[in-house]
Formats: C-alpha cells, sequence, structure tokens
C-alpha cells in the first residue's frame, strides 16, 4: 500500500482542499506527496529519522523547499507509511522545519502533562499528528468508491458482450464472481440472467442488480437454473426482462 498523507496534514499543513473519493490521497498533486511516495515505495529503504521526536518514529521526506514527517505505521495495517507534517524551509535555513515540529511536539507535551495526573516521560508528544479514524473512513471511501466505479464499467462490459454472442461473460471480483446472460428472442423480448458465485451481502446484490441497464428494479425473480444448466451449491441467481431499446443502445456502444 502506497504512502498516503492525513487528512489534518494535507487541509491545514500543505493547505489543499480535499478532494472527491474518486482521487486517492497519495495521488493529490504536491511535490512533497510525490517525492515521500517515490521515498518510501521500498520498505527496505533505508531513511533519516527525526531525533527531536521521541515519543513515536518519524522519518525526514524532503523535496525543493518542502520538508516532511513520515510515520510508519504496522506492516500489517492497510496503511503503512503516512505523510503526518509537511512545512517549508525558509530562506537561509536548513532546519526550520523540524525545528519548529519540535517545539509543536514539546509544547502539546507540556499541555498533556497540565492536564494529567500521570506525566509524559518522552520529551516530545506528537501522537495528534498520528492519523486517526477521519484517515481510516476516508481510506474506506475510497476504496468503496473504487469498487462501486469498476462494477460500473465491468456490469456494463458483461452485459455488452453477452448481447452480442448469447454466451455467458464473467469477472472476478474480491471475494465472489459475476457472471451475465443476455439473450434476446424473435418476440422483442430481451433476457437477463445474473449469476453470482460466492457469498455475498444482500446489500451488494442490490447495487449489481441496480446495475443492469434497462431492467425495472422491482421485477428481478431468483432462479434455480441458468438457461443451459442448474445452479451450482455456491451460486446464486436472478432474472429480469431488458428494454430492448436500451440493450440496443449498449450494444451500440452508447451510455
Amino acid at each position: 500500500m502506497t504512502l498516503r498523507p492525513t487528512i489534518r496534514c494535507l487541509r491545514e499543513d500543505l493547505r489543499l482542499p480535499i478532494p472527491s473519493a474518486r482521487v486517492p490521497l497519495d495521488q493529490v498533486a504536491h511535490p512533497l506527496i510525490a517525492k515521500a511516495v517515490e521515498k518510501f515505495a521500498d520498505p527496505a529503504t533505508p531513511h533519516e529519522r527525526i531525533r527531536s521526536i521521541d515519543d513515536v518514529v518519524l522519518f525526514k521526506v524532503k523535496v525543493e523547499r518542502w520538508r516532511g514527517a513520515v510515520f510508519t505505521d504496522d506492516p500489517a495495517a492497510e496503511v503503512r507509511d503516512w505523510l503526518v507534517a509537511a512545512g517549508r524551509r525558509e530562506d537561509g535555513s536548513h532546519d526550520d522545519f523540524y525545528a519548529a515540529l519540535h517545539l509543536q511536539a514539546r509544547a502539546a507535551r507540556q499541555r498533556h502533562n497540565a492536564e494529567h495526573d500521570k506525566p509524559l516521560t518522552t520529551y516530545a508528544h506528537s501522537v495528534g499528528l498520528l492519523p486517526n479514524q477521519d484517515d481510516d473512513d476516508r481510506y474506506r471511501i475510497e476504496a468503496g468508491t473504487r469498487f462501486l466505479l469498476r462494477l460500473n464499467s465491468v456490469v456494463r462490459d458483461l452485459v455488452r458482450g453477452s448481447l452480442g454472442d448469447g454466451h455467458e461473460h464473467a469477472s472476478d471480483f474480491p471475494g465472489f464472481r459475476l457472471g451475465v446472460i443476455v439473450r434476446a428472442d424473435d418476440g422483442n423480448e430481451t433476457y437477463v440472467a445474473i449469476r453470482i458465485t460466492g457469498s455475498v451481502p444482500e446489500r451488494l446484490i442490490a447495487l449489481i442488480l441496480a446495475r443492469i441497464p434497462g431492467c425495472a428494479a422491482d421485477a428481478w425473480f431468483p432462479e434455480y437454473a441458468l438457461p443451459e444448466r442448474s445452479l451450482l451449491p455456491a451460486e446464486q441467481a436472478w432474472s429480469n426482462l431488458m428494454d430492448p431499446k436500451a440493450a440496443a443502445e449498449l450494444l451500440g456502444g452508447q451510455e
């Protein structure tokens, strides 16, 4: 998993707007993000630690006048590396960003000790920079958006392919396989069957069926056999009639 900036870093340090979920945060256009993604692509690459931060391990990343701090999470985490702080080097200074980061962490430690009975034993308190629930939520929203965009594209491709030759077309998704059979008869009816192999929640089934063009949402019925065979134990299927006009438009490549 590639490096990502935290939402706080993106908004407050880099002063960039949060893009739509169609844009992964690691792909936001900024020289520091690009450099950090490049530098931390290989986990075996050595990095320079920010020694003035002693409560968590942060690493330096530099490009042009930009300076940043990268936190490396547990290798088992969905996102391993995070750009958690950023700033610009002023003219005539080499390490002002890291000095300022240290002062901020010391001030945070003083505030924490003033508000808690048990004082921190570290010189710095930088936990507030680390990724939080907002970052986890954003990552999952992006993943869901990517899945829906792929589902939209794959479903249309499968329907179009089956319309063209009358055979089942299928594609694999994480945890399940989706198959589509579309057949038009001389009576001007177009039959469509959706086959899912694997265990999926009902809400996902509804999402899939809703993406079949030209089919009434309340006209889907469960099937116990496909046109050429019975269902296997791990399979489930639904059928509907497709609007011939929608089928013709899709076969013609129209959206």
